[in-house]
């Protein structure tokens, strides 16, 4: 028999989700739902912030709009459109992932996350990411900041969320929570993904928590206890 969500779960999303619809950023990606903006999006977002990716994304588009584009660009083309954003690997991988949707899925980005996994660059995360922001799939999504949120707000142990005691990895204790208390609804889950992760990077930062602003304290194990 599958877990039950936490008590406080459902308060705790009823919350986060008034906060995000009155409050949440307006990001370019979010105004989409097109599958390759978003990948091309989520490949920034690894390891680089918001603010910088915010001025890459829409140049990097205007270069290559669509899949197919960027497929048939040259290597060099590619890292040229992603100068100054750092960590090139993620170009060259963004790149061969082109290559294989055109050549392997007729030029459509997968929608299931076991598939997206098999391609270059894709890990657990961005898998959910672009299942759920993309195709409006019931998919958790679980990055660092996500993960501390939920950490925080559940009440869970740190080093046991997180794979290995790594504290940048999030672990299985951590992905079937986030899976639990995911709304059934496919576009609120979308919303609830996004929120997460405005509260992780907004709000419930690693290093100076904003508790007596938080939205959620009321609902969060850890915000009552502060």
């Amino acid at each position: 028999m599958p877990k039950r969500p936490p008590r406080n779960a459902l308060s705790f999303k009823r919350r986060l989700l008034r906060w995000f619809r009155q409050d949440g950023r307006d990001l370019p990606w979010r105004r989409t739902h097109d599958p390759y903006r978003v990948l091309v999006s989520e490949f920034m977002l690894q390891q680089t912030q918001v603010v910088r990716v915010r001025q890459y994304y829409g140049r990097f588009l205007e270069r290559f709009p669509t899949i197919d584009d960027l497929a048939d660009a040259r290597p060099h083309q590619v890292r040229e459109a992603w100068q100054g954003l750092g960590y090139y690997r993620r170009a060259a991988n963004l790149h061969r992932l082109a290559r294989i949707v055109v050549r392997e899925h007729d030029g459509t980005v997968p929608d299931d996350p076991g598939t997206l996994e098999t391609l270059p660059g894709i890990g657990r995360y961005t898998a959910g990411a672009v299942a759920t922001f993309a195709y409006q799939k019931r998919a958790a999504a679980v990055d660092t900041n996500v993960a501390r949120v939920l950490t925080r707000g559940f009440g869970l142990n740190h080093r046991s969320a997180m794979t290995g005691g790594h504290t940048s990895v999030p672990g299985r204790t951590v992905w079937e929570l986030a899976t639990r208390i995911l709304p059934r609804r496919p576009v609120v889950a979308w919303e609830f993904n996004q929120a997460l992760m405005d509260l992780g990077a907004r709000v419930c930062t690693a290093r100076r928590p904003k508790c007596g602003e938080c939205p959620v304290r009321p609902a969060c194990r850890s915000g009552r206890r502060t």
